[in-house]
């Protein structure tokens, strides 16, 4: 059940990059993400209240456990920097690479009191498929701007670390308090870019009447955010990071149907591959699960 969870926080997050897209286009990435992470807390705490749950920690917590939504807003900042610099298919592949080593990590050592989960035989075909959908994507642009490469590695990473500390706090208070604490603590630091670059910003119109739909990106964020923190103890990170992607994958390929852009590039071939490849290592965990318990060995 997890595992078509995360495939369907990957659609989500697909859908949510659409409309948070759109936002962007009419005001610029820093007041859009401002305004993301407002609309974020707003639904959050208001959700919360509804569920009689209470939105703040009662309880002394490590402090580093309220940097999720911090180091989120890093991700968005990266991913900025490097658009323009190298390809948008080669944003995603480092991203999804940062992803799958930092998950890897994560998994063997237990780091930030994850559970450890051991690397198997059987995650090798996956990973095999992972990175031979990366290389696909990946193209020359990457070594014409090594800043930009670094810093969209880095957003895979910043990825796995934030929902990782997002997983934890909301083991003590609940994923979606914990949602709202991410978009809280990371509200402040996109106000402090909407200032520091205001000036060198033109003039917007925000979006109205029917094109207020830009603005729920931040309710899917919240969503999102709450998945993360329900599947995190759940899987291992590794299978979250590739199965929500695979979900991204799917869903973008039928959005772009929906609406006439899709075009079988080095993301959709790399993305192939990479479904192929959790499909096998799913495959083989699911007929060694059901030799184990034919034979009476207990399944872990």
């Amino acid at each position: 059940m997890y595992h078509l969870i995360s495939l369907l926080t990957g659609v989500l997050l697909s859908i949510m990059i659409l409309i948070n897209g759109r936002l962007t286009e009419h005001i610029g990435l820093f007041q859009a993400t401002a305004i993301i992470h407002l609309v974020g807390v707003v639904f959050s705490l208001a959700a919360s209240l509804i569920r009689k749950e209470k939105p703040l920690p009662r309880t002394h917590s490590p402090w580093w456990f309220y940097l999720g939504g911090v180091i989120g807003v890093y991700t968005a900042v990266a991913n900025n920097f490097a658009f323009g610099r190298i390809t948008m298919t080669s944003i995603v592949a480092l991203g999804l690479l940062g992803q799958t080593l930092t998950s890897l990590i994560v998994d063997a050592t237990g780091w930030m009191g994850m559970t450890r989960r051991p690397f198997r035989k059987s995650t090798l075909a996956g990973l095999i498929f992972c990175f031979a959908g990366i290389a696909v994507m990946l193209d020359h642009s990457i070594l014409e701007a090594v800043l930009a490469v670094w810093l969209s590695l880095g957003t895979g990473i910043s990825i796995v670390v934030s929902r990782s500390i997002n997983a934890r706090l909301a083991e003590r208070i609940g994923p979606l308090p914990g949602s709202f604490v991410n978009h809280l603590t990371g509200l402040p630091v996109t106000v402090v870019l909407v200032l520091l670059t205001v000036s060198k910003l033109p003039a917007v119109t925000y979006p109205a009447g029917k094109e207020s739909w830009v603005y729920l990106g931040g309710v899917l964020g919240v969503c999102g955010v709450m998945l993360f923190n329900i599947l995190v103890p759940k899987i291992s990170q590794f299978h979250l990071t590739v199965l929500s992607f695979v979900g991204q994958v799917l869903a973008g390929v039928l959005i772009d149907l929906l609406t006439g852009d899709f075009a079988a590039d080095a993301s959709f071939w790399g993305g192939l591959l990479i479904t192929a490849g959790i499909a096998l290592n799913l495959a083989i965990e699911y007929q060694a699960h059901r030799k184990a318990r034919s034979e009476g060995e207990p399944v872990s």
